[in-house]
């Protein structure tokens, strides 16, 4: 019971052997690895018990022998309603549509659109990410102001608009019948708000940059997390892009200038909370690549995970009594209260994007477009906060084009091909 309290005392130093700034690190309750273990008590405080539910019903074989005002609510959200329409290889599910050669103006409109769409959303949203996580909000000449600090509270910000604005689809559109149990869409909610919140507590100890190269690196990580997840296989070129595509991202990122701060130097603890969140965000798309052979809508995806996001997060945060706190620093800070409020729009809308992005075009493509984006945001960064683009930084952008350039070439010359094997020859599609 003494030696409990002494560790984790001791954890900001023990575990990272590194010196947290003053501002960042104000008591070890403040450090992140003590905060994720108290958020993910949260989460399990709502997942065991829901676990607990599930496999009860089950046991009960309640499909059958349910009877209620209860019974329609259970039923959907432990059984679905098609519980078969899981298997991928059922004749009466449409596979994710692949462009024809009557449609391939459509499908590279719908490529841009969904590029475009991306670039917007999260440009945006990374420019204000860096300022309210890295900067002070209330600051004047006898005042040094002070910071937010629970990543949390931003990430239910953005989930809770992201509900709304999906449920508000869902009810005004005609939408899909649904199909999947409702409790499939906690796992890809779990790991996308975890991601999150590596994200967000990552720029506590780590340049921007530095954090827009993990997630430029993520494209092989997505890559194998299909193999696991989707049971996918990939072509020798579509690794030789990704690598291309993370190796000129890289050069890019790694030309910026040398001039490091205090507050940007990366640490041990930026690198873990950085392979946290690739490892969270990896399975999140994969995971909802999986979902989508079920028979619903990108909006009905959106809608599913955002409410168990919106429950875990809230659920945490009452908790720990952080919710009022949070609320108490945005009421200071009218500042803050419009750049979370616009992070949360960015999000909302981004979400929109990727869900229907994956759905048309999977997971590897999703991660390019995102990829791509990494070097826009470190452009808008030079342009925003003068940081200077040298030669290898040019090299880097070109090899980016180079390697998409190459992937589209290879993908039109797989589609030449099969269509000139017989009907009965065609080989297995690879995504």
């Amino acid at each position: 019971r003494f030696c409990l309290p002494l560790v984790l005392a001791s954890l900001p130093m023990m575990a990272t052997g590194e010196e947290i700034a003053p501002a960042l690190q104000d008591s070890w309750g403040d450090f992140w690895l003590f905060r994720f273990f108290v958020n993910a008590a949260g989460y399990a405080s709502i997942v065991v018990p829901g676990f607990l539910l599930i496999q009860y019903f089950k046991r009960r074989n309640y499909l059958e022998t349910g009877r209620g005002i209860c019974f329609p609510v259970i039923k959907s959200c432990v059984f679905g309603s098609e519980v078969k329409s899981v298997h991928q290889d059922d004749g009466s599910l449409p596979p994710r549509a692949e462009p024809t050669e009557s449609s391939t103006a459509r499908q590279v409109f719908k490529l841009l659109f969904c590029a475009a769409g991306l670039q917007a959303s999260y440009l945006t949203w990374g420019v204000l990410q860096e300022r309210v996580m890295t900067r002070t909000y209330g600051a004047t000449e006898t005042d040094p102001g002070e910071k937010f600090k629970d990543s949390q509270f931003l990430v239910f910000m953005n989930r809770i608009l992201a509900f709304t604005v999906a449920g508000l689809y869902c009810a005004l559109t005609k939408q899909p019948r649904h199909g999947a149990p409702m409790y499939k869409y906690s796992f890809a909610s779990l790991s996308n708000i975890l991601s999150s919140w590596c994200q967000y507590e990552a720029l506590k100890y780590i340049s921007f940059p530095t954090q827009v190269l993990a997630k430029a690196s993520k494209v092989i990580p997505v890559m194998m997390m299909g193999k696991l997840v989707s049971r996918k296989s990939y072509e020798y070129w579509e690794y030789l892009t990704a690598a291309l595509i993370s190796v000129g991202v890289s050069m890019f990122l790694l030309s910026s200038g040398p001039n490091r701060t205090v507050s940007t130097v990366t640490t041990f603890s930026g690198i873990v909370l950085l392979a946290g969140y690739i490892i969270f965000d990896s399975f999140t798309s994969n995971w909802q690549d999986a979902l989508f052979t079920y028979k619903m809508s990108p909006v009905q995806m959106m809608f599913g995970v955002n409410v168990f996001s919106c429950l875990f997060t809230v659920g945490s945060l009452l908790e720990q009594g952080a919710l009022l706190e949070s609320l108490r620093f945005m009421a200071r800070h009218s500042e803050f209260t419009a750049h979370a409020v616009l992070l949360s729009v960015c999000s909302a809308c981004g979400q929109l994007f990727i869900f229907y992005t994956i759905n048309q075009f999977g997971a590897a493509v999703f991660t390019i477009i995102m990829t791509l984006r990494q070097a826009f945001a470190i452009l808008l960064s030079c342009l925003i906060y003068g940081h200077t683009v040298t030669v290898v930084g040019g090299l880097g952008i070109a090899v980016v084009f180079v390697a998409l350039f190459l992937r589209v070439y290879a993908r039109s010359r797989m589609k030449k091909r099969s269509k000139k094997l017989p009907p009965g020859d065609t080989p297995v599609q690879k995504v």
